[in-house]
């Protein structure tokens, strides 16, 4: 498998630490030895913001997506816009495109060159979505990347790999499960995962992962 170490994007989102996440390792290191942090608790607090605080923002432009057509409507012809009428705008979420899973499409989003990835809407990026085995997995077999996640496909539905660059993200609008039609949007959100948003989970009506 080929690494692609020597691609860069214009931006400081590569594979390795850039200078700035170096001094911070180094300084967590210091502060670890002198007994003033807790590296579990930082882990902790950054497993939620890539978790659930952070991809809070792009449920609620999900589920606005499930119960407002036009703004569904809005999403498909300008989603930067449509996100940004929401106030989630920031780094790395200046260029987006949503893409509409149905019953006969399935999308799955990656970046074969870096870690594009929308914060502004999905929050921290996790570990897996940087690591080059799922960069280069999604794109040559995504049916068999996806059932590692769980989700198992009928060959009937198409896998789209949409491949996120420094200038355009991808936010993925999960199909709204059934029974949910008494919901409010709110509510809503609470069902939807960050994985759904990437495309290597799906929303169910219990609230599951998968």
């Amino acid at each position: 498998m080929q690494h692609d170490d020597h691609h860069h994007h214009h931006d400081d989102h590569d594979n390795h630490f850039s200078e700035m996440q170096a001094r911070v390792k180094a300084l967590e290191t210091v502060l670890t030895q002198k007994g003033l942090i807790d590296p579990a608790a930082i882990d902790a607090i950054v497993e939620t913001y890539e978790t659930k605080i952070g991809p809070r923002n792009g449920a609620r432009v999900v589920a606005k997506a499930w119960t407002e057509p036009d703004f569904a409507e809005w999403l498909t012809r300008d989603a930067t816009a449509a996100i940004a009428s929401l106030g989630y705008t920031g780094r790395q979420g200046e260029h987006m495109r949503a893409v509409f899973n149905t019953p006969e499409t399935h999308n799955l989003i990656v970046c074969t060159l870096c870690s594009c990835y929308p914060w502004a809407v999905l929050g921290l990026p996790p570990v897996w979505y940087k690591a080059p085995p799922y960069r280069a997995r999604a794109v040559i077999d995504p049916r068999g990347v996806l059932a590692e996640f769980g989700v198992t496909l009928p060959e009937s539905i198409k896998i789209r790999v949409w491949d996120s660059t420094a200038e355009l993200r991808y936010l993925v609008i999960p199909e709204r499960p059934s029974g949910t039609e008494h919901l409010d949007a709110e509510r809503l959100a609470d069902l939807v995962t960050r994985d759904a948003m990437i495309g290597t989970g799906l929303v169910s009506s219990s609230g599951d992962v998968r």
